[in-house]
């Protein structure tokens, strides 16, 4: 699991005994070092259920955020916890409330905050050096 320094001090604060564990593993990169197909925290994320075949995206969100829409997970629920620090590619599984397995493909990083800001950059000092 790879996450940024700013979402892992953000995310230390927060009073969570699994995600302490969680965090324990991860692999803290700086926020421009963080690859374009991670899903971070308030990222933007196309999933398959592995099951149904079924699309869906959702956004990884504080628990203070959550839910300000339908698409939103909070980090702290099971599956906010298993998105985070994934990659595109990557098959996550996690308990529902009901203890069923749910099983997700993260598909595409649609929207990733880090990457948003690094191209925004980019483009702002090549626009100022013309």
């Amino acid at each position: 699991m790879t996450i940024t320094a700013a979402d892992f001090a953000n995310l230390s604060l927060l009073e969570s005994a699994p995600l302490a564990r969680l965090l324990q593993r991860a692999r803290i990169v700086p926020s421009d070092g963080m690859p374009p197909h991670v899903v971070t925290m308030y990222s933007l994320v196309l999933c398959i259920d592995l099951d149904t075949g079924e699309r869906e995206v959702r956004r990884l969100v504080y628990p203070a955020d959550a839910p300000a829409d339908e698409a939103d997970i909070s980090v702290l629920a099971p599956a906010g916890m298993a998105l985070l620090g994934t990659a595109a590619g990557q098959d996550i599984q996690f308990e529902l409330g009901n203890g069923a397995l749910r099983h997700l493909r993260i598909a595409e990083v649609l929207y990733q905050p880090e990457h948003d800001l690094a191209t925004r950059f980019i483009v702002n000092n090549r626009r100022a050096s013309l």
